[in-house]
């Protein structure tokens, strides 16, 4: 292909991701009469459309979205490429990441990556996303650098690599009137519960081996995330299932306890997640390298 044509596969791109022309043409540094030049040689290269104007933006025809990993595949050699000869230096780059990550992570992982950029990346910008049906898309479309967390969902396409294991516990305030040292799984169904619903935690396994040991809850709050957990217990007679991650940094901030369950749950794979489009990327990469370091072996 001449390089006309490769600029072609980026307008289409960026069209996909923008549902709009001219932000495309803005994206990639071009007048809007030339991303509108180059969409309608490549219609006339497929014959068809491509894109078609809706409310909703420009939105694919059904041909596009089968050209669209093709294309994409082509794209991600050429970064992969360009990516082998350019290096990324975090002492010097000016550059913003995204990062897909649980409440959680927010609160155990964060911290410890901010503090880590600051000293070797200062240039360096985070901006995080609470993982959610769209992360997968949004890693694919580049709209995402890197997601942390349990994402079973994701399929052909992405990356993992494995952090660390994480297992549950269960949250009790400090001075909680009927349970002492030691929590029974009676006792564990006699007592009022919060549970948590928050996406890329592995919570979901928690609710289905319940359900499967026959374990009985009486749940009287469901919260969106984990942020007001332990401030709930600490404050009330409710008990909670919680990561033991995110516990022991709990009970270091309110007066609760952790108990170890009465029964086995499984462990689950706090994994970093990312797209193979942009393996080769170097910035990308030494983000991932970066959060091995700093978290992974455990």
């Amino acid at each position: 292909m001449s390089k006309l044509d490769l600029d072609w596969l980026a307008v289409f791109d960026e069209v996909y991701k923008t549902g709009s022309v001219s932000k495309a043409a803005e994206h990639l540094g071009l007048a809007q009469a030339a991303a509108s030049t180059m969409l309608n040689k490549l219609r006339a290269h497929f014959d068809d459309r491509l894109f078609t104007r809706t409310a909703r933006g420009m939105q694919p025809t059904p041909h596009a979205e089968r050209l669209l990993p093709h294309l994409r595949e082509v794209l991600a050699q050429l970064e992969h490429a360009r990516g082998s000869r350019t290096a990324f230096d975090p002492a010097l780059a000016r550059r913003s990441f995204r990062v897909c990550m649980t409440d959680i992570s927010e609160v155990v992982l964060l911290p410890n990556l901010l503090d880590h950029l600051r000293r070797m990346a200062p240039g360096v910008q985070l901006e995080t996303e609470i993982i959610s049906t769209e992360s997968g898309r949004r890693l694919e479309n580049g709209e995402v650098d890197l997601a942390v967390g349990f994402m079973p969902q994701l399929d052909a396409g992405f990356y993992q690599q494995t952090l660390f294991m994480q297992n549950f516990v269960c949250l009790v305030a400090q001075h909680h009137p009927r349970i002492d040292a030691r929590l029974t799984k009676k006792r564990f169904e006699a007592e009022a519960h919060a549970v948590i619903s928050s996406s890329g935690t592995g919570h979901a396994i928690v609710d289905k081996t319940l359900q499967r040991l026959g374990v009985e809850r009486e749940v009287v709050v469901r919260l969106s995330s984990f942020l007001s957990v332990a401030r709930i217990v600490a404050h009330t007679e409710l008990i909670v299932i919680v990561p033991r991650v995110l516990g022991e940094v709990l009970s270091t901030q309110e007066p609760v306890r952790i108990m170890e369950l009465p029964f086995a749950l499984p462990s689950y794979a706090v994994k970093q997640h990312w797209h193979a489009r942009f393996h080769a990327e170097p910035g990308n990469a030494w983000l991932r390298r970066t959060v091995a370091q700093l978290f992974g072996g455990g």
